[in-house]
């Protein structure tokens, strides 16, 4: 029997890595004959570089670079042989590594990004996935791009700082000396944010409060972006403003995609630099999961991406959890022939959490020796 082991991280219990080493043993201590093979997924949010790095046997960097604060942190990408760079955002500019009390919208900034991508390239890469989320800033990208080049300024030529508070007094942005590498490297952005950058659905509104932005602010915030987005296209840029994932991460999928990016929905940018159609094609069964599953699942999570590469080959495909939320049992039927937690019973969270591999491992063979007997 050919199983496809395909999933996502079990949040603060397994990365994916482990987890598909997990569902490896169950299946073993059932078929010990079996051939599995290890994919570990990702949707394009945290875990994506480690879940990328694994599948593709690419190896870790690590860069001085500057928090949404300025801040001096190291922050880590991924770079594979074959010159594919795997940055995620949120490593330098995550909303995790600023505490709430310290949150500050108007000061926030993308700059710390930058780093990665110039590592990068200077490091040969002519590829990049870019894993957009989890960001505490809402600068629409301007200090990404200024990191790459861009110079930010001001109706008497003043040079602006990169963060929204100083961009309020934009009125044009040079890019002639923006990174001529850019315009021949292939940039994928991994996400299922498809916000627009302006407006009631857009970057400052629906994300700036969880990133410290009071009432009062967004509004500012949303023109500060109109700003950014107007000296982009009088620059030459094209209008990205509408595109969907414009939004996403504060802006920055604005600024990405008006160096050429292409945005698509995560699990399949990674489904697709993992191979894992061509894992699947030919398998038995796939099995796939998560932490949760609920049905926000079916809503461009790993689980579901999974399904759908299955579905192609005709392949079933068994769900695990950590826990099973509302809808769940929705899944079945659904692009899953069952879907199963792997808690054992009542218990802590935090022993959950730390026995996560060994009841996964179980609840693989369980399910399993129940499909055996039909």
């Amino acid at each position: 029997m050919r199983v496809v082991l395909a999933p996502d991280s079990f949040k603060e219990s397994m990365t994916a890595a482990d987890a598909a080493a997990a569902m490896a043993r169950g299946v073993r201590s059932v078929h010990p004959d079996s051939e599995c093979v290890e994919v570990p997924m990702a949707d394009g949010g945290e875990g994506t570089t480690a879940a990328l790095m694994a599948a593709l046997e690419g190896q870790w960097r690590t860069v001085r670079t500057a928090d949404a604060l300025g801040r001096r942190i190291e922050a880590r990408y991924g770079l594979t042989a074959d010159g594919l760079a795997v940055i995620e955002v949120a490593a330098s500019v995550g909303i995790g590594l600023v505490e709430p009390a310290d949150r500050d919208a108007l000061r926030a900034n993308s700059a710390g990004v930058a780093p990665l991508v110039i590592d990068a390239l200077d490091a040969g890469a002519t590829r990049l996935i870019v894993g957009l989320g989890g960001t505490v800033t809402t600068d629409g990208g301007a200090g990404l791009l200024a990191g790459l080049g861009a110079i930010w300024l001001g109706v008497d030529g003043t040079v602006l700082d990169p963060r929204p508070g100083a961009l309020l007094a934009l009125d044009h942005v040079d890019l002639t000396a923006l990174d001529p590498r850019l315009a021949d490297t292939t940039i994928e952005l991994a996400c299922d944010v498809t916000n627009p950058l302006l407006g009631p659905s857009g970057a400052a509104a629906i994300f700036g409060p969880q990133k410290g932005a009071t009432p009062e602010q967004v509004p500012v915030l949303d023109g500060v972006l109109a700003r950014v987005a107007d000296a982009l296209v009088a620059a030459g840029r094209r209008d990205v403003r509408e595109l969907p994932g414009s939004g996403a991460a504060g802006g920055l999928g604005a600024a990405f995609l008006a160096l050429g990016a292409t945005l698509r929905p995560g699990v399949e940018v990674v489904a697709e630099a993992a191979g894992l159609d061509d894992a699947v094609r030919g398998a038995d069964l796939v099995l796939t999961g998560e932490g949760s599953l609920d049905r926000q699942t079916l809503a461009g999570k790993t689980p579901a991406g999974v399904a759908a590469v299955a579905a192609r080959h005709g392949v079933p495909v068994i769900a695990f959890a950590g826990r099973l939320g509302d809808g769940a049992d929705e899944l079945v039927g659904r692009g899953f022939v069952a879907v199963q937690s792997i808690t054992r019973g009542p218990g802590t969270l935090a022993d959950a959490l730390r026995e996560g591999p060994a009841n996964l491992e179980r609840a693989v063979a369980t399910a399993l020796r129940i499909r055996a007997l039909g």
